[in-house]
């Protein structure tokens, strides 16, 4: 595990954590900001995945001599 996944995982776990304080409590800001944070988080690693697939996809490119 990177750390950027573990950033993400941050991100999506403070996330969940605020939109359940924010359901508690009646605070629509709260809740709504936890809900962004979740989809932030998931975006973030769906990019960074699609990244590695990229960059190791250009790394593999190779001329082969017979």
């Amino acid at each position: 595990m990177s750390i950027w996944d573990l950033v993400c995982f941050g991100v999506c776990l403070a996330g969940v954590v605020l939109f359940l304080y924010g359901a508690n409590y009646f605070d629509a800001v709260v809740g709504w900001a936890g809900v962004s944070l979740v989809i932030a988080g998931v975006a973030m690693e769906i990019v960074l995945t699609l990244l590695k697939a990229v960059r190791k996809k250009g790394e593999k490119l190779e001329v082969v001599e017979r």
